[in-house]
């Protein structure tokens, strides 16, 4: 089949890589793209918030699938433009999809289900932010209701600064804090059956340690030594399925990926934030280890035939990726540093560990950088240090001045585990 992705970042380089080992895809497409995505997609020009452009370029290339990665052009309803001309899409609709783009809706929908999740308050003015604040005490969780890229979060001991936070979102979801580590569990949903896909964590804030500001996603490892076998079943029955058959009730009915981010509390799993497409960087370890071609099951999503497919086979191995990102991350990032190593990761390091493209452009013969999170570094390996070991010396070879990375990815979860095993 013809395959058309839209996006430009790491996921959806993640995508295009797994979509270009599957021996039913006999032409793949990326708008607008990127620099590496370049290499195994023929990339078009097209503004990916435009639903009437995107959808007239599935048209005129004959695609027999679309697959829209990041949240704004869900949000905008590029979906729901591509499934008017006719086309199987792989995303929700602009409805379904504000289960991402608004929290109070989330948190609205899961009140409904019966989805376990954070107490929380939705507020308009500075005096019910105070009241929530004080209700909550800290540390303090500050949730902008829309989109914001990964960065509408945060998370302080600090009142001042949750207040400050608050005071620049035109609606804000303040809630109690959820103790315990996080997981992130994407499912494929036709919006009747639910598919799970494996677990993996990722790490939000810039520095190792967790210290440091909260970003996109610094890097993220699968499978999680740590976590109860029964996790994914319990997260299927208690939040997954009773989502997406609420919205079906609602008569906005979810197919698509739709991504729990989860707090394992002593109280048992609650629901962070729901997602409503693949997560970055997660999505990087997730790929690397299915073993089922991905076009059959993305299509089957966006056909209603999800529950004709055959279970997903998965790799025993373990998948870790690292994030490279540019010189004053997650502030206002520098652009336009030359990248060097990617042609010797190629040689020396694959099929075990290759570089997906997230900020990066073409300038001349030289790959350059074009945003904040720039590469994401990606290694499988028998176990979580093999991976590690392998992302990280894929990660010396690249060279991008000024540029940063965590060190410490996946290494508490792969000594415990070779501990375990000792």
């Amino acid at each position: 089949m013809k395959v058309l992705v839209i996006g430009s970042g790491a996921r959806e380089h993640a995508l295009c890589h797994s979509l270009s080992l599957d021996p039913d895809v006999t032409a793949l497409h990326c708008a607008p793209g990127n620099a590496g995505i370049a290499e195994v997609a023929q990339l078009h020009p097209v503004d990916a918030l435009d639903g009437a452009a995107v959808a007239e370029l599935a048209v005129g290339l004959g695609a027999e699938l679309v697959v829209v990665g990041p949240e704004a052009p869900l949000v905008a309803g590029v979906a729901d433009a591509v499934r008017e001309a006719g086309i199987p899409v792989f995303g929700p609709s602009k409805e379904a999809a504000q289960l991402e783009g608004s929290k109070a809706f989330a948190k609205d929908v899961m009140a409904a289900a019966g989805v376990p999740t954070a107490r929380s308050y939705v507020c308009t003015t500075a005096e019910e932010v105070t009241e929530a604040l004080d209700a909550f005490g800290a540390p303090y969780v500050v949730k902008d209701d829309g989109l914001a890229a990964g960065k509408g979060v945060v998370v302080t001991e600090d009142v001042e600064q949750a207040t400050a936070h608050a005071a620049g979102c035109e609606r804000v979801v303040i809630e109690e804090f959820l103790d315990g580590p996080e997981v992130s569990l994407f499912a494929i949903t036709d919006g009747e059956t639910v598919v799970p896909l494996q677990p993996a964590q990722d790490f939000k804030r810039a520095l190792d340690g967790d210290e440091g500001p909260n970003t996109g996603g610094m890097g993220a490892y699968s499978p999680l030594p740590w976590a109860d076998p029964k996790l994914v079943e319990e997260v299927l029955e208690t939040v997954l399925q009773p989502t997406v058959d609420e919205l079906r009730r609602r008569g906005t009915p979810f197919s698509g990926l739709l991504y729990a981010g989860l707090a394992i509390t002593s109280r048992g799993v609650r629901v962070i934030e729901f997602n409503a497409r693949f997560g970055d960087p997660e999505t990087q370890v997730v790929l690397a280890r299915l073993k089922t071609p991905l076009a059959g099951v993305l299509l089957a999503a966006a056909n209603g035939t999800l529950a004709d497919l055959a279970p997903l086979r998965w790799s025993e191995d373990a998948a870790v990726t690292v994030v490279v990102a540019s010189h004053n991350y997650p502030g206002t990032p520098r652009t336009g540093d030359p990248i060097t190593g990617l042609a010797e990761v190629a040689a020396e390091d694959a099929p075990h560990a290759y570089v997906l493209h997230a900020g990066t452009r073409r300038d001349g013969d030289a790959v350059v950088s074009a945003g904040g999170r720039v590469l994401s570094v990606t290694a499988v390996g028998g176990d979580l240090s093999e991976a590690r070991e392998r992302a990280y010396r894929a990660v010396d070879r690249i060279g991008l001045d000024g540029s940063q990375h965590r060190t410490d990815i996946a290494a508490k979860a792969a000594r415990e585990a070779a501990a375990a095993r000792a």
